[in-house]
């Protein structure tokens, strides 16, 4: 596998450059150096030089900048942007990141150009901006465990989309996922919150994907408010009503109702599991539960089983 570039990879980019230089009564022709830009940069990713074709990248969007073409531009930028997080990722993999995260670095900067040019074009280029915001914060959180960069670009994603609901919804739930994976569960269960907020307040939040959204709310909180014991006193009324529901209400069947009755009373009795510490029942209650978990909830419930098993062992040991 290669890793740098030969001379005659280095030798064609700066001879692009040259063209570009301005010169007495001599045009510069642009497009041309765009293409062979372009070239170059499918002749270094074939050859698995991911930074260099990064650079490349970069220089074709500068030559579409100057030409004017911004879709051109914004193409260049996220192609480029990918490559560079490629190149990290697969350093990262073998325990060895860029010096001082510049490849980090330089994707960060395809990925905010890209969206200032989004946004250039008008609400049209919201949605692709905020789009880019949320490929990059799940690459920085999955791949490079950088949480905190992941939650600001998160953030960028939720403030574009806040004049389209649902849009925003899915965004703020890509934002708890996030909570969850770190360990935030008093950050995630607020972020849910607004979600829940937001989705009752449609004209019609027991239908289509506010239903579905609703549904996974439900859920999410459920298993959040069993991790964190919360008094009752400290929980806002709706969720309070929510966890005696769980404690002791019956399942209604009707169009609001948000939950299948069997899923219903999986969690009912995973809550009377959990405040008896009962570990037999929930080992089998977790397998039972395993079918309707999202990958983000199953996550929790394996939080949970280990929180009730330290308590277990805690109080074995101390008779």
């Amino acid at each position: 596998m290669a890793e740098y570039p030969s001379n005659d990879i280095l030798t064609q980019y700066r001879s692009i450059s040259n063209k570009l230089k301005k010169r007495f009564l001599r045009k510069p022709n642009v497009q041309e150096a765009s293409e062979q830009y372009g070239s170059l940069a499918m002749q270094c990713e074939a050859q698995q030089l991911l930074p260099y074709a990064g650079l490349c990248w970069q220089a074709v969007a500068r030559c579409e900048n100057e030409l004017g073409h911004t879709n051109a531009e914004i193409s260049a930028l996220v192609r480029g942007g990918k490559l560079f997080l490629q190149a990290e990722c697969k350093g990262a993999s073998i325990g060895c990141h860029s010096a001082g995260g510049e490849n980090v670095q330089a994707a960060l900067c395809c990925y905010t150009r890209a969206g200032q040019r989004s946004q250039f074009l008008g609400p049209l280029g919201t949605p692709p901006a905020a789009g880019m915001a949320l490929q990059l914060a799940e690459v920085l959180r999955r791949e490079l465990d950088r949480p905190e960069a992941a939650r600001l670009h998160c953030s960028r994603a939720a403030d574009l989309l806040r004049s389209s609901p649902t849009a925003y919804m899915h965004c703020l739930e890509s934002i708890a996922s996030g909570r969850v994976s770190e360990g935030d569960y008093d950050g995630a269960l607020a972020v849910l919150e607004e979600v829940v907020s937001i989705a009752q307040g449609a004209p019609r939040p027991t239908v289509g994907s506010y239903r579905d959204l609703l549904h996974k709310c439900e859920v999410s909180q459920v298993l959040l408010l069993l991790l964190l014991q919360p008094t009752p006193s400290r929980l806002p009324p709706r969720l309070a009503q929510l966890l005696e529901r769980y404690t002791w209400g019956e399942h209604v069947d009707g169009a609001d109702e948000l939950v299948s009755e069997e899923l219903f009373l999986l969690l009912q009795s995973l809550v009377m599991a959990i405040q008896s510490q009962d570990m037999p029942a929930l080992r089998i209650l977790e397998a039972d539960l395993w079918r309707h978990l999202s990958p983000e909830q199953r996550t929790l419930l394996r939080s949970l089983a280990r929180s009730v098993s330290r308590t277990a062992y805690r109080l074995t040991n101390n008779y």
